[in-house]
């Protein structure tokens, strides 16, 4: 099997520590973000799991005022950056879709090729 390509998303360095980019990728347009904690980026299905609305509350504005967890803007779930894991609020113990993504060369690459599977 040939070896995913990916789509770059943007350089690394243009996500902050504390902070998350919104993506729309694959022919469907499916909705991910990429959230910075420390030096290690996260990638997440734009859909939280208690209703499936998307999280941002604002373009690129997916976390809580003290940047420390992720929030989920209709009904304000919070969620760990580094798994995902819902720690308060109507869906606690359930989890973030993760999507994979790779860093090359400093660029966020997302592989859109499995979009499909996350619809």
């Amino acid at each position: 099997m040939p070896e995913a390509q990916g789509t770059a998303l943007c350089r690394a360095d243009e996500i902050a520590d504390g902070a998350a980019r919104g993506f729309a990728i694959g022919p469907r347009r499916l909705r991910i973000f990429v959230a910075r904690r420390g030096g290690a980026l996260y990638a997440y299905v734009n859909r939280c799991p208690h209703v499936g609305t998307p999280l941002d509350w604002a373009p690129d504005e997916f976390f809580d005022r003290e940047r420390r967890h992720l929030v989920c803007a209709t009904h304000g779930a919070l969620f760990r950056v580094e798994d995902g894991e819902c720690i308060a609020g109507p869906c606690q113990g359930d989890r973030l879709e993760p999507f994979p993504i790779a860093v090359r060369d400093g660029v966020v690459v997302a592989f859109d090729e499995l979009a499909a599977d996350f619809e």
